[in-house]
């Protein structure tokens, strides 16, 4: 299993790069926003995935554990290859992904090349409470805090997720967001602030 390489770029395109390690090329397939990022000579450090199949074996780079993470729950999916996995994580976010899950938002997969209606829906279903393990879990709070009907609403779909309440509690009142702003926008900014802790 190769977990991770550390190199320069050799050569690239669009969604791939040649990652010199010790005179051996790797050949690594990355998300378009990545390979544009570098230039050949660049020094280079990516945490990898081998996909090994009958007829190919294939790696693909990430530059955190997040997205590395968050690509391997995709892959289980039923219906997401590695190439769909790659094309979700090249149009969203992990915290895109993260809010679509919570908010059971199949639109948001829809609009990914590749991914039609009973995927987007495959997606949401078995990933639902299965994505704690992507962020890692932000230090619990003693003090007990107060929140709104919406932040209950953006509280209870964290809790949904795999967080302890006591610990959403407390994020969600430390954004300390407008009145106005909507749930899926909460629940956004949560999961970046857990994902930071």
């Amino acid at each position: 299993m190769i977990a991770s390489l550390t190199g320069s770029v050799r050569a690239l395109g669009v969604d791939w790069l040649v990652i010199d390690v010790a005179g051996v090329g790797y050949r690594v397939s990355v998300s378009p926003a990545v390979a544009a990022a570098e230039d050949i000579g660049n020094p280079i450090d990516l945490l990898t995935s081998l996909i090994v199949r009958e007829d190919s074996m294939t790696l693909f780079g990430f530059v955190g554990h997040e997205e590395l993470q968050l690509f391997e729950s995709l892959i289980t999916v039923t219906g997401v290859g590695p190439r769909s996995a790659m094309a979700i994580l090249a149009d969203l976010s992990p915290a895109d992904v993260f809010t679509a899950v919570a908010t059971e938002d199949e639109s948001v997969f829809k609009k990914v090349s590749g991914i039609g209606p009973k995927t987007a829906k495959l997606i949401i279903v078995q990933l639902s409470g299965r994505l704690k393990a992507v962020i890692p879990e932000a230090p619990t709070r003693a003090q007990s805090v107060t929140v709104s009907s919406r932040d209950e609403q953006v509280v209870a779909a964290l809790v949904g997720l795999g967080w302890q309440t006591k610990v959403v509690t407390a994020v969600v009142a430390d954004l300390n967001c407008d009145p106005d702003m909507a749930v899926a926008d909460v629940l956004r900014l949560a999961l970046v602030s857990l994902g930071k802790s």
